[in-house]
């Protein structure tokens, strides 16, 4: 009986950890959005770069948020990691299909939906290992 409830209650953490996991992943990418507009805005940085910016800002926000929510995981971090990409790239799929009325999919996000993936694997498995 002891094993079981200390079972849930470390499920219970881990789901508090990858809800937070994503929420500073969210968080880091809105700061480092408002930095390339404005480097967009009073630079020469051309507008070109915003699909391949975007994607950057993405994988490294998954990877930093990741990587820092599961350094007080003992185990599974991969697994955490990879939910935590997952929550936040259909977040951030679901906001953006809403606000352009297109719920399609293209070749930019699949490539942020695999990106975002193993982005938050790579992270989770770095900060299981962190010490």
């Amino acid at each position: 009986m002891m094993k079981l409830t200390e079972n849930l209650s470390e499920n219970g953490n881990n789901i508090k950890k990858i809800i937070k996991g994503s929420i500073i992943s969210i968080i880091i990418t809105l700061i480092s959005l408002l930095i390339f507009a404005s480097l967009l805005t009073y630079t020469n940085v051309s507008e070109s770069t915003i699909p391949t910016v975007t994607i950057i800002i993405t994988i490294i926000s998954i990877l930093i948020g990741s990587s820092l929510c599961m350094s007080t995981v003992k185990k599974n971090g991969i697994i955490n990691g990879v939910a935590i990409g997952l929550i936040y790239i259909a977040f951030i799929y679901l906001l953006s299909s809403v606000i352009e009325g297109n719920f399609a999919l293209n070749l930019k996000s699949i490539i942020m939906i695999i990106g975002g993936v193993l982005a938050g694997g790579l992270g989770g498995i770095i900060g299981v290992n962190r010490k």
